[in-house]
């Protein structure tokens, strides 16, 4: 697998994750307390998740890029 098909599944990735996102937000509104704060928590933790897809399908698709500045985040 080269760098360019990992971005696109990190890019598939991200994609599933935002639709989970909204989906668990669109369901806060017709649970009581508890469940509403397990709701938030796990729609937070997949946030996380969902950025950090992001910033690597960006990181693998542009890694040979000349003069791209890479995430520091993600370099060693």
């Amino acid at each position: 697998m080269t760098l360019m098909e990992l971005s696109l599944e990190y890019r598939d990735h991200a994609r599933a994750l935002r639709g989970r996102i909204v989906e668990l937000k669109g369901l806060r509104g017709d649970v009581d307390e508890g469940e509403r704060l397990f709701l938030d928590r796990r729609v937070k933790l997949l946030e996380t998740m969902w950025r950090e897809t992001r910033e690597l399908a960006v990181l693998t698709g542009r890694y040979y890029d000349r003069g791209y500045r890479r995430n520091a985040k993600y370099t060693l």
